[in-house]
């Protein structure tokens, strides 16, 4: 059985990719299925053309890579499925999907962690709307084999153009990758409570929605600071944040350094589908999760119990005060949170329905 996953992004990179996907290429090696990757943009050409400017390097980028995709439909032709995350081109209509579903006659896996069909940017233009041609989202899901969603709310949407839609989560390792037992070497420089989130350029914004709590629970606490591990350095006004650039080689005992973590989001259609990843990273590794009352949050987290679920800005500084002042609370939180990724957003306990993508 041969699989030829078509990805936008370099592997090893990008979240999206290595949480729903990648870490299940061994297992699928295990299994004796076959499988290829082409990505459309490399390392280097992925952080250009999300940066601002280089216009010129940016079309060369794009032209570079859809000359990559005339060449996935030669090798297409010897695969059994085509997995496609997100989508095979990064602007324009579906032409190398509808190639594939319809001319090739290939079984396609469609793959999506948002609502991609949406966008989260304010104000955005009418070029960009129509570059990003987001309507073909659905056009995918008609044309598809079956359709792999992050979440009930993703799977929803694409029930309205298919029969085979299926929720496939987005899963941690939690044997080999977040597992604290494999990281014991690593310590706190002081006793303070530290408060952490981590993310992309992309989601900074979404620390505005608690940057008051945070502010005073500051001015509160002496003995609490920060830490945000990102790809950009966020515009916060706290005394006692700490900056740390996010490194794959460093990502968990980064994350190790936090006590309690953290994801605010608002609540719009765009956060509906998001797949609580950060959520999941902190309680692999027995990190109390204090989150947004939105979406899959619901549904990963039991309040009070696994973690803390929050609408409005009082009950974010009761639920982090709660923590910051019991130990214990934090360290029995933290167990509960990994005990429930363990039996249900695991690669061990998701693997066969992953492999069920390609009966």
């Amino acid at each position: 059985m041969k699989i030829l996953f078509l990805v936008p992004y370099p592997l090893k990179e990008s979240p999206s990719q290595r949480f729903r996907f990648e870490q299940y290429f061994q297992i699928l090696e295990k299994k004796d299925y076959q499988w290829q990757v082409q990505s459309f943009f490399n390392s280097r050409e992925w952080q250009l053309f999300y940066a601002t400017g280089n216009a010129f390097e940016k079309v060369w980028a794009l032209l570079k890579g859809l000359i990559k995709r005339v060449h996935a439909l030669i090798l297409a032709t010897s695969c059994d499925f085509i997995f496609i995350h997100r989508e095979a081109t990064p602007i324009g209509p579906p032409i190398f999907e509808w190639l594939l579903a319809n001319v090739l006659r290939k079984k396609i896996i469609y793959d999506f962690d948002d609502a991609i069909w949406l966008t989260d940017r304010e104000n955005e233009s009418w070029i960009l709307k129509t570059l990003k041609w987001r309507k073909k989202v659905a056009s995918i899901c008609r044309w598809s084999y079956k359709v792999s969603c992050g979440n009930q709310y993703l799977t929803h949407f694409a029930s309205n153009y298919t029969s085979n839609a299926v929720i496939n989560p987005t899963t941690i390792d939690t044997e080999n990758y977040h597992n604290k037992s494999l990281y014991l070497d690593v310590h706190k420089e002081s006793d303070e409570v530290v408060i952490g989130w981590t993310g992309s350029h992309s989601t900074l914004k979404y620390l505005t929605v608690i940057a008051p709590v945070l502010q005073k629970l500051e001015s509160q606490y002496p003995g609490v600071s920060f830490i945000i591990i990102a790809d950009q350095l966020p515009q916060l006004k706290l005394k006692r944040m700490k900056f740390i650039t996010w490194k794959a080689e460093t990502e968990i005992q980064d994350l190790l350094k936090i006590d309690i973590g953290i994801m605010p989001l608002p609540d719009d259609q765009w956060t509906q589908g998001k797949c609580g990843f950060k959520a999941l990273q902190y309680m692999a590794l027995e990190i109390p999760a204090v989150v947004s009352d939105v979406g899959v949050n619901t549904e990963i987290i039991a309040d009070e119990d696994s973690g803390f679920l929050c609408a409005t800005e009082d009950e974010w500084f009761k639920s982090i005060e709660k923590l910051i002042g019991d130990k214990q609370l934090r360290k029995k939180i933290g167990l509960q949170g990994r005990k429930r990724v363990v039996e249900y957003y695991s690669v061990l306990s998701n693997s066969s329905n992953f492999l069920s993508l390609f009966k």
